[in-house]
């Protein structure tokens, strides 16, 4: 037993002591966490709970020789600080302790602070000259408790797809000839086909369960094993066959689907076309009736029109192409119609040309080709004529007669391939994600001593600041998706034009989240990220593409800004002049509430980490954004300037709204998952995850919250060291967080995440 100038009962807290004023994140929330928790130790006596709050006084805090007393009587106990205990910090003061007591009785009361103040080893383990048994990750949470919850309705269904993946065809592989490389792809391709998994979006009598959501699930895991699995594997089932799903009717269905099901017919699915890109209202070819023969003739009027950058071009013997139907002389708009462009012997058809892309950034397993036509005949039955069709008379005829709505309500129907293009960009962040904090949890690099081991690059905040708010984004993304598809997929609501806006601004941000998270493991695991085998150099360029195929982000933003506008315009035309006032004083309510100084400098935990506030501060930049937009474009239009010059006159004020209504509903949906999750245990680690994903993106807009008088400089610099504190909380949880993905071990091929 050593002797100390410091009470038992005052020696317990020393610890506790010297981590809280070493952090300056000391605010008066957490003081009266320490306070309460002094006021109910039973243990101290009236002169020991005395000077302990003395040393809560943040206006006289504890002189610097106080300090350095006790950090030098905690360095010559000879303690050892244990991480993995449950609660380290109060075993190690239980344990300092002992240096008056032998045996004494734990004191459970410290706990409470280290629980609520939310103090992990990596606060202290850097503070105390002790001896440091390192644990690399905590085992309180499980992650395949974590897997079942995002997992969710799909569990079956994808626990038997990751053993379908435990195969030596899916093993991940460097093939640098596309040749090569595209052989192998087609083979994983067609097996997938043949066991039932290609169909799977398509009802039952066509081979499948009928079942989108899971489809869209085990889509996500072929990122897992290689982005051009996925890529080919969509547009053979998700594209072309989705079109004649989604497209044709039960003539179609019943002579195509069950062998584009099992890859017996490839496909490919022919809209974008080289001179027209992301405007599919404007592409040129054409698909032209002719009456006296009752077929269709397909033809690529100039140079630029032909179809660009389709996938399965060099493989498939069917085309879905989309085009400009005329009947009569009269262009109805744009329709999708299947015409063969090879024979049974993988001959190209007369009046077809077809040429190889080349090699690209990535995804160079999939076969990328642009194809032209030369006046093309199919039959009329090769119409795609669910919206839209030539009856036996050659006359036109439409349900829908709005022009704008069919064509809107067709690519409507399309939306699943976003959705899937944004869950696999998550796929790539989560799979490069796991690899880095896996090799952060066993790389060593620097120490302030030669005389112990090198520190884990993991625990350094600097990389927890770089991984954990990704991780937390992508259980934020991965909830948000699987929630998107559900409603994608309910046929009892068949106008999908909402839909189409958020998905529209989802797939935006996401995608750009992928590539920005893979970057940075790719930075974060330095010159060993650069080399092939470890898979992140493939995923960077894979997921690349993501941001501009299925829609450009920046166009797709403009739609979701254009589609919040018309919610908008219909709440402000709705009710007429009350609606109107409504409105302004919903507006003038939140600008009040905003520039109140008690509000805009509220600091404390409670608050920051309160939903509420995120839900306020999400909506109120979407609706001031929203209101200004409009305010905006009204003020040109009065001025006679033409609604097209209008919008393109405020086109970065659209991108900002369409990002800040996708980030407002990824938090809304998550916030209403974890609201259901009954595994209250792990239900505050997710409800966490939502606090960081809420206060990053807070915090990544801080300037625009400090322009509008929202934030504060105290706030705003109160909302950063929050960020920080919460990635380094989740320091001793992140391997559990990133296993929680669920990604199959045969899957983490990279040596480096071994």
């Amino acid at each position: 037993m050593v002797k100390s100038d410091y009470s038992l009962g005052i020696l317990q807290y020393i610890p506790f002591f010297y981590v809280i004023w070493s952090d300056d994140l000391l605010s008066a929330s957490e003081i009266s966490v320490v306070k309460k928790t002094i006021e109910l130790d039973a243990a101290l006596n009236v002169d020991e709970k005395n000077q302990l709050s003395r040393w809560l006084d943040r206006e006289n805090p504890p002189a610097d020789n106080v300090l350095k007393s006790w950090k030098h009587t905690i360095s010559n106990s000879n303690v050892k600080l244990i991480e993995s205990d449950t609660y380290p910090l109060t075993s190690l003061s239980q344990r300092f302790g002992n240096l008056q007591c032998d045996n004494c009785d734990f004191n459970d009361h410290l706990k409470h602070i280290e629980i609520n103040l939310g103090i992990q080893p990596n606060h202290y383990n850097h503070l105390f000259d002790v001896e440091v048994i390192h644990h690399k990750s905590s085992n309180f949470y499980d992650s395949n408790a974590l897997d079942t919850i995002l997992k969710g309705p799909h569990s079956m269904a994808v626990d038997d797809f990751r053993d379908i993946l435990n195969q030596p065809i899916f093993q991940w592989d460097v093939l640098r000839n596309k040749e090569d490389f595209r052989g192998k792809v087609l083979q994983q391709v067609q097996l997938l086909g043949d066991k039932g998994y290609g169909a799977m979006a398509f009802s039952p009598e066509y081979g499948g369960t009928g079942n989108m959501p899971a489809y869209a699930a085990i889509f996500e895991h072929l990122m897992f094993v290689d982005g051009s699995l996925a890529i080919k594997f969509g547009v053979q089932f998700g594209l072309f066959g989705g079109s004649i799903q989604k497209l044709g009717t039960k003539k179609h269905h019943d002579q195509y689907l069950t062998d584009t099901g099992k890859a017996k017919l490839l496909g490919c699915f022919a809209m974008t076309e080289t001179g027209h890109g992301s405007n599919v209202r404007g592409i040129k070819t054409t698909a032209t009736y002719d009456k006296k023969n009752d077929s269709i003739i397909i033809h690529t009027p100039g140079k630029n029109d032909n179809k660009e950058y389709i996938g399965n071009a060099l493989h498939s013997t069917m085309a879905s192409v989309f085009a400009q139907l005329i009947v009569d002389g009269k262009n109805e708009g744009v329709h999708a119609i299947l015409v063969p462009v090879r024979d049974k012997n993988n001959t190209i058809l007369n009046g077809i040309t077809i040429e190889d892309n080349g090699y690209k950034l990535g995804l160079n397993g999939v076969d990328n080709g642009k194809i032209w036509f030369n006046q093309v005949a199919v039959p009329r039955e090769n119409l795609l004529n669910k919206y839209g069709e030539i009856r036996d008379d050659g006359t036109y005829f439409s349900a829908i007669k709005n022009p704008n709505k069919r064509f809107f309500t067709m690519l409507g129907t399309l939306v699943g391939g976003r959705i899937c293009v944004a869950k696999g960009g998550v796929g790539g962040a989560k799979m490069a994600l796991t690899i880095a904090v896996k090799h952060a949890l066993n790389r060593r690099q620097f120490n302030d001593s030669v005389k112990v081991q090198e520190d884990l690059i993991m625990d350094y905040p600097t990389h927890q600041l770089r991984l954990t708010p990704a991780i937390a984004s992508a259980y934020i993304y991965h909830v948000t998706l699987e929630e998107m598809m559900k409603r994608y997929s309910d046929d009892s609501q068949p106008d999908k034009r909402k839909i189409e806006t958020q998905v529209a601004g989802l797939k935006s941000i996401i995608t750009w989240f992928a590539n920005d998270t893979i970057q940075e493991c790719r930075e974060a695991c330095g010159g060993k990220g650069y080399l092939l085998e470890n898979r992140i150099a493939d995923l960077k360029g894979d997921v690349d593409i993501f941001t501009t195929f299925e829609g450009d982000n920046n166009v797709l933003l403009q739609l979701a800004a254009k589609g919040v506008l018309s919610d908008f315009k219909a709440e402000f035309n709705s009710a007429g002049f009350t609606s109107v006032l409504k409105l302004l004083r919903s507006q003038l309510a939140d600008k009040l509430s905003t520039i109140n100084p008690i509000y805009s400098n509220k600091v404390d935990k409670e608050h920051l980490y309160n939903p509420k506030f995120h839900r306020h501060a999400f909506n109120y930049r979407t609706r001031r954004l929203t209101y200004t937009l409009a305010m905006r474009i009204r003020s040109y239009i009065k001025k006679g300037i033409p609604s097209y010059q209008a919008f393109l006159k405020v086109q970065t004020h659209l991108l900002a709204l369409g990002k800040a209504y996708s980030v407002e509903l990824a938090y809304e949906i998550y916030n209403e998952f974890c609201a259901s999750v009954t595994d209250k245990k792990h239900k505050i680690l997710l409800d966490k995850l939502g606090t960081l994903y809420a206060l990053h993106q807070l915090h990544a807009d801080t300037g625009w919250f400090l322009e509008q008088g929202y934030f504060s400089g105290t706030k705003s610099k109160a909302i950063r060291q929050r960020v920080e504190r919460l990635s380094t909380e989740l320091r001793p949880h992140v391997e559990v967080l990133v296993d929680g993905f669920g990604i199959p071990e045969h899957c983490i091929t990279a040596p480096i995440a071994k």
